[in-house]
């Protein structure tokens, strides 16, 4: 085995990372490399398999992602041995570093995001093939982490609809790389020695674990995805590095230290999960772990030194790199939960695994190590351009229409028939929100809500008989029902912001003339009996996401009692001066409405998208009851969207060719017209 695939780490996130990341050959080539460590080729195997099976979703690895953490770790630790062993007889060649990380990461890369914009040209509608095409440029220039941040957080379900995912840990990982040279070489001019970048990279260390518990509480997926509160991690694996040497431990100690790493490690990928709060002050537990493991450096370790597992890490970057479109391969055709397809899956991400260390790994090494530093770096770059280029053609066409049926391409751009002004009327922060005026300058009513209403608004606003003079005020924030005094479990950022807004809403209320009206439109249900989307059914049917007085783990009657309490409360506190309107709960699909279509092309077996009345009924008949409690108590008017978006004793997501969702609960801008005749009520007064 030569050195280049010998040395070769891998990282891998909270399910999607990168095992490629380790070094091989970047010592320059008057030093010889470091000796091959069997056990640490041995631990990349076990966070490759972790990431790959939680995200197969087989059971026993619901913490699997910490993979990535530990991926980090061993980058941290090999990355700082090059650059610290290459400083200190002045040896250290910053190109050489930077072209040996090229050499390892960029190939495999490049073919992966090739063949997905090829077959992509097959298989995916315009919408879905612009993302792609995105995301390989993205990929390509190491700030996919930068582009996923700004999207849905990483364990979201629209996530795992992301073919590239997976490297934004190379990203993080390659950002580390650019920074961490430049900053031992600069401590090493100024106090020549480890002692001086010991104490540098452990104040670093120090500072990012403390932003990444920091912002993990309110803001989880920049902690996720940005490289200041993930350089920790690799932090922790340079400062066993620069430990090693000052400590002799026996063959006994090494043991038992091996054996508390990994059962550190081993602990949190059976203990932890997807609602665990990450990375924070959790992610300590497989760093630490992994630290411990590294610095016992036990070569013949039955855990970490046998053949089947040294395959495994050897060929963890390609496994890596191929499992995540296999995941999201099964997430388009709706069999990421059927055994039979995650069994042939796992068969799938092994061939493909092999045959891109085999294949592509291997021999694009030997290639690049056999050229000149100009010529293989040219080669990088011609071949990073050409297939950046692909994925910049295909996102500035749009996705290349016309590749399918008209009407499949029609409903499958539903996903993005959505509020134009989502961003700037949406949301809300601290004790302000933004006033949104639709339609005319007069104000002929006020929209008070979360997501739904924003959803919903430029409907009320369509029902206004002289749009160009009357219009509607929008006040929503995503995520907030209006339910005075509410608390959202386990979520005191979240609580505190929604508790703002609805004080910046109750306080401005007041200064709303009296006979203009206030419609009322929230995601209620979901409040208070959670998700009813098919993936989280089974973790979170029935379990309250908001609480009032008491946090309750189940949707009990007295629980529900209390629910609608404050439901007529809110309403009737808002009717003492206003006629208030609330509108019965949008019917949720329980399935993306858009991206069906676009499941239909792949599966015929897929049916359409649509749920029974007596289905509605089941889950939000308890609103309905609350509602009309407030109606019987204060006058509040109710608007029933029902009669608009449902006939024959179903409530459909398609009507006339185009989607009336834009995902599977939120309805597009085409479907909230369906629901004009019923807003004119309210400027009708009736």
């Amino acid at each position: 085995m030569s050195k280049e695939s010998r040395l070769a780490p891998s990282s891998a996130a909270r399910g999607a990372s990168s095992p490629a990341a380790a070094p091989n050959t970047a010592l320059p080539q008057s030093r010889p490399a470091p000796a091959f460590r069997t056990d640490i080729n041995g631990l990349r195997a076990w966070a490759v398999l972790a990431v790959i099976l939680y995200h197969f979703h087989v059971g026993g690895f619901s913490g699997g992602f910490v993979g990535v953490d530990i991926f980090f770790v061993i980058s941290g630790f090999l990355m700082t041995g090059i650059i610290v062993g290459g400083a200190e007889p002045a040896a250290f060649s910053l190109l050489s570093f930077y072209l040996a990380r090229a050499r390892r990461i960029v190939p495999p890369l490049l073919v992966l995001c090739a063949v997905l914009l090829s077959l992509g040209w097959l298989f995916l509608l315009p919408v879905d093939y612009k993302t792609l095409g995105a995301s390989a440029v993205y990929s390509l220039s190491f700030l996919s982490n930068m582009k996923f941040w700004q999207d849905a957080g990483y364990f979201d379900a629209e996530s795992h609809e992301k073919w590239l995912l997976h490297t934004w840990s190379l990203s993080v990982e390659w950002q580390f790389y650019l920074i961490l040279p430049l900053i031992v070489m600069a401590v090493w001019r100024l106090n020549r020695g480890r002692g001086a970048v010991a104490l540098t990279l452990a104040c670093l260390l120090l500072a990012s674990l403390g932003l990444s518990v920091a912002l993990t509480a309110d803001r989880p997926s920049t902690a996720f995805y940005l490289l200041p509160s993930r350089a920790w991690e690799m932090l922790a694996g340079g400062m066993v590095y620069l430990a090693q040497g000052r400590f002799t431990l026996s063959a006994r100690q090494r043991t038992v230290l091996e054996s508390l790493g990994l059962a550190a490690i081993l602990g949190a990928v059976v203990w932890l999960d997807a609602a665990s709060s990450w990375p924070g002050s959790l992610a300590l537990i497989p760093v630490l772990g992994t630290m411990v493991v590294v610095a016992a450096a036990r070569p013949s370790s039955p855990w970490t030194g046998g053949g089947l597992v040294q395959w495994f890490g050897t060929r963890s970057y390609s496994l890596y790199l191929w499992h995540w479109p296999i995941v999201v391969a099964l997430v388009f055709l709706d069999r990421q939960r059927q055994m039979p397809a995650i069994v042939l899956g796992l068969a799938l991400t092994l061939l493909l695994g092999e045959a891109s260390y085999r294949w592509i790994e291997r021999p694009s090494q030997r290639w690049l190590v056999a050229r000149s530093k100009l010529g293989a770096t040219l080669a990088i770059l011609a071949g990073v351009a050409a297939v950046a280029a692909f994925g910049s053609a295909i996102r500035m066409q749009g996705g290349m229409a016309g590749r399918f049926s008209p009407a499949s391409e029609l409903l499958s751009v539903g996903t993005l028939n959505k509020n134009p002004r989502l961003e700037e009327c949406g949301s809300a922060s601290g004790a302000s929100s933004p006033s949104c005026i639709w339609g005319g300058k007069r104000i002929d009513a006020v929209l008070i809500g979360d997501s739904h209403g924003s959803a919903t608004v430029s409907g009320l606003a369509a029902a206004i008989a002289d749009p160009k003079q009357g219009g509607v005020m929008e006040w929503t924030y995503s995520g907030c029902p209006t339910l005075f005094g509410v608390q959202f479990v386990g979520a005191a950022g979240a609580s505190r912001r929604c508790g703002n807004f609805l004080d910046w809403v109750a306080l401005r209320v007041a200064a709303v003339p009296k006979d203009v009206p206030l419609v009322i439109v929230n995601r209620t249900t979901h409040y208070a009996i959670g998700y009813n989307e098919p993936w989280e059914k089974d973790a979170n049917s029935n379990v309250p996401r908001v609480y009032f007085s008491t946090v309750y783990p189940q949707a009990t009657e007295a629980y529900r009692a209390e629910f609608a309490r404050h439901l007529i409360d809110s309403a009737c506190s808002l009717a003492k001066e206003h006629t208030v309107y609330l509108v019965r709960p949008i019917p949720e699909m329980g399935v993306n409405v858009p991206k069906q279509s676009r499941r239909m092309l792949w599966d015929k077996s897929a049916g359409g998208v649509s749920i029974s009345l007596a289905d509605y009924h089941r889950r939000h008949d308890f609103v309905w009851a609350a509602q009309d409690a407030a109606q019987a108590r204060c006058a509040v008017r109710i608007l029933d969207p029902l009669p608009y978006l449902c006939r024959d004793g179903r409530c459909h997501g398609i009507k006339d060719g185009q989607a009336l969702y834009y995902d599977d609960d939120h309805l597009s801008e085409y479907g909230n017209k369906q629901l004009v005749p019923m807003f004119r009520r309210v400027f009708a007064g009736n």
